[in-house]
């Protein structure tokens, strides 16, 4: 079965079009692309889609359409997440992108996002029955998922995505220590729900689901030469000391030298200094040991669902 799956998250508009195989459960990927839309550009605190992000998502849903035909694809699946589920205009974005590309989108809760994400975590990386702690940074939430290679035991999306604390914040250029500080005890204060479900449920390790965290491994890739990308790896170790060296580098850097950083991408260069601060939230507050990184996410979770409703 060939079939395309997209992801409208709040900063980028992610499809992967793959052909899957019922007998033994696995897919191959025919075409992947991403594209920048951020979605919450100016608004997503005020809870709206403004016109010019609006098009750029719609564009991108054009441009999607035009490689499912290529393809030949036979069915598509397309799931809204944060920026679109929260916005008053959600509604009105979802028909248009429908009226002119007739590509159907679902609008997913924060459950639902997060148990996608696991599904995709748990087929990239190597997990056990040991509970890990699955985190997804987004434009518009993350979530944070604390499971084993069996079960889900807690789920939760936070309205903490890169987008809507870069613009709850007014951060210098560079970022100063004292907005770091602000910036972090308002992290630790919104997690609390978290930091109590740790507590019960005893997580070994980090898992960061793609995106942000792509970047982490491209970045550490850059500076150390520590970790050999490779397209068809799925999971990758991150040493902690590491981490923390290029987290330095990014929260003291300017815009303009983020510009020039070998491993960072053009799309992630305002907001992945919060990234790093949320991240570093995480491997502080709960004295993180082990940090993994999974390439797949919620994408990949449809392909698991699906493949598991065609055995």
């Amino acid at each position: 079965m060939k079939f395309a799956v997209i992801d409208l998250g709040t900063n980028t508009f992610n499809l992967l079009i793959v052909e899957t195989s019922s007998s033994n459960k696995t897919f191959n990927t025919l075409f992947s692309t991403k594209i920048s839309v951020k979605l919450g550009e100016k608004a997503i605190n005020l809870g709206y889609i403004a016109d010019t992000p609006f098009q750029r998502g719609i564009d991108a849903l054009i441009t999607f359409k035009n490689h499912i035909t290529n393809y030949e694809v036979e069915t598509v699946f397309a799931f809204a997440t944060s920026a679109i589920r929260s916005a008053s205009n959600g509604h009105d974005f979802v028909h248009e992108a429908f009226a002119i590309t007739q590509i159907n989108i679902t609008v997913i809760d924060g459950d639902e996002e997060a148990e996608l994400i696991y599904h995709g975590s748990k087929m990239a990386v190597n997990m056990t029955t040991d509970v890990s702690l699955i985190m997804d940074i987004g434009g518009g939430s993350t979530e944070f998922i604390l499971a084993n290679n069996q079960t889900i035991f807690w789920k939760h999306s936070f309205l903490l995505g890169a987008a809507r604390i870069f613009q709850k914040f007014k951060i210098s250029n560079p970022m100063t220590e004292l907005e770091e500080l602000e910036i972090k005890n308002y992290l630790k204060k919104e997690i609390a729900p978290l930091l109590l479900a740790v507590k019960k449920h005893k997580p070994i390790e980090l898992i960061g689901s793609s995106g942000a965290f792509d970047s982490v491994v491209d970045l550490i890739s850059e500076q150390f030469n520590t970790i050999q990308i490779n397209d068809s790896q799925t999971e990758y170790n991150v040493d902690l000391i590491n981490y923390n060296v290029v987290s330095e580098l990014i929260k003291k850097s300017t815009t303009e030298q983020r510009q020039n950083l070998k491993g960072l991408v053009e799309m992630r260069v305002d907001m992945i200094i919060i990234s790093m601060l949320l991240i570093d939230v995480i491997v502080n507050e709960l004295n993180i040991k082990q940090f993994k990184v999974s390439t797949y996410s919620l994408k990949e979770g449809v392909i698991s669902k699906k493949m598991d409703l065609l055995t």
